[in-house]
C-alpha cells in the first residue's frame, strides 16, 4: 500500500488546509471520500446503491434507510458549522502544547465558552484508537498521583482527594523513551494494577516496576517482571528517583503540562480524557508533518489538478463505517463507532442524485 501524501490526501500547510475547506459543502465533500473512497455503501445492509435527497442524507437503495454522512461522527447532531470543526481539528492537533477552550473560543469567536468546551470534549473522545498496539519490549510501569497539594497526604498509596493514576512507559534505549500509557486507577492494589498492565503491555514484555506489592504476580501473567527496591536504593546510597527515570519523567511532563496549558483546572471527572490527549500528542511528538504523522496507507488513484485534492482512492472499511486515522489531524476527523443518526446538513444537492451504481 502507498502511503498517503501531503498535498493530495491531507493539507500540509495551514494555508492548503484554508484552500481546500473553505465551505462547510467541501467538508462534506472530504467527510464523504474518506468514509466511502469507492461509493456509497450502506451501513445497514452493505449494499451500495442510493440516492442523495434534498436534505443531504442518502437513502439506501435495497433496505431504504437514510444516513448522513455525519452520522456516528464526532459531527453527529451538531449546528456548528463544519468549516469551525475542521479548524478547531486544525488547531487542537497542530497546537504543540494543545489549546484550551478559551483559547479555541477566542481564535475561532465561538458564541460561548461551553460550546468550545464540548467541541474539544468530542475531540479527545476519539483519540483512543481501538485496538491500537500494546506497549512491548521494556516497559516501566509506576504510579502517580496528579492534582493540588493536599494537607496530610505526602505521597505513598495513601487515599485521599488526589487521583491515582498508572503510568507505561516503553524504553527504547539508554535514555530513549517509546510511548506512553495513562490510565486512572481505582487503588494501588493488584485488582487495579494488573487489569493495567494487561490492558497496556503485550504479554512476554519485560515489565519494569518497583517493589510494591500490588505488582506480584505480573510474572504467572506472561510477563518477565523485574522489581526494583526503593529500600535496597537508599541502603546502596543510590537516588531512589533514578530507578525508574522514563515514567518519572513521563508523569512530570503531564503534570506540567496540565497545569501549563489548562491551569490545573481538570477535573477528576474528565481528567482520563486530557490524559488521552497529553498520550496522543506525546507519541506523536516526532511527527514531521503538521497534517499527517502515522495514518493508514490506502493506495491512491487518481489527481486532480489545481490546488484541491483527490478525493478518491483509499479502501472502503467493512459496511462503509468510518475509518479512524491515526493522524494529528485527521485521527479526530471521524470516530470509530457508528451510531443510528440522521442529521440535515444545508449547502448540499436539492435534487435527488445517483450516489453510486456498484458495490
Amino acid at each position: 500500500m502507498a502511503r498517503l501524501r501531503g498535498g493530495r490526501d491531507y493539507p500540509r500547510s495551514l494555508g492548503e488546509f484554508q484552500a481546500w475547506f473553505g465551505t462547510d459543502a467541501d467538508c462534506l465533500d472530504y467527510l464523504e471520500w474518506v468514509r466511502w473512497p469507492q461509493g456509497f455503501v450502506c451501513p445497514k445492509c452493505g449494499v451500495g446503491r442510493g440516492w442523495r435527497l434534498g436534505d443531504g442524507r442518502i437513502m439506501c437503495a435495497a433496505c431504504g434507510r437514510r444516513t448522513s454522512v455525519t452520522a456516528g461522527t464526532i459531527f453527529d447532531r451538531t449546528r456548528t458549522p463544519l468549516t469551525v470543526w475542521f479548524t478547531a481539528c486544525w488547531l487542537f492537533a497542530t497546537a504543540k502544547d494543545g489549546i484550551s477552550a478559551l483559547s479555541l473560543q477566542r481564535s475561532l469567536e465561538i458564541g460561548s465558552y461551553q460550546i468550545a468546551w464540548a467541541m474539544l470534549g468530542r475531540l479527545r473522545s476519539v483519540l483512543v484508537r481501538p485496538g491500537r498496539d500494546r506497549l512491548a519490549g521494556r516497559v516501566e510501569v509506576d504510579e502517580t498521583y496528579i492534582g493540588g497539594e493536599e494537607p496530610g497526604l505526602r505521597g505513598g498509596r495513601a487515599p485521599g482527594k488526589k487521583v491515582l493514576t498508572g503510568i507505561a512507559v516503553e524504553v527504547t534505549g539508554p535514555k530513549g523513551i517509546g510511548r506512553c500509557r495513562m490510565a486512572l486507577l481505582a487503588d494501588g492494589s493488584s485488582a487495579s494494577l494488573h487489569p493495567f498492565v494487561t490492558g497496556h503491555v503485550e504479554p512476554g514484555a519485560t515489565v519494569i516496576t518497583d517493589a510494591w506489592m500490588g505488582y506480584h504476580g505480573l510474572a504467572g501473567l506472561g510477563y518477565v517482571h523485574q522489581r526494583r527496591s526503593q529500600r535496597a536504593a537508599r541502603a546502596r546510597g543510590d537516588d531512589p528517583g533514578e530507578l525508574l527515570p522514563a515514567v518519572h519523567r513521563v508523569a512530570s511532563l503531564a503534570k506540567r503540562w496540565l497545569l501549563s496549558t489548562h491551569q490545573g483546572s481538570v477535573e477528576e471527572a474528565h481528567l482520563q480524557s486530557y490524559l488521552d490527549e497529553f498520550v496522543f500528542r506525546f507519541n506523536r511528538r516526532r511527527s514531521r508533518s503538521r497534517g499527517l504523522g502515522r495514518g493508514r496507507s490506502r493506495r491512491p488513484r487518481q489527481r486532480h489538478a489545481g490546488i484541491r485534492p483527490a478525493w478518491s482512492g483509499r479502501q472502503p472499511s467493512a459496511h462503509g463505517e468510518p475509518l479512524t486515522w491515526t493522524a494529528p489531524v485527521m485521527s479526530i476527523i471521524l470516530s470509530s463507532a457508528e451510531r443510528p443518526a440522521e442529521v440535515k446538513h444545508a449547502g448540499r444537492p436539492a435534487q435527488p442524485t445517483k450516489v453510486s451504481t456498484a458495490g
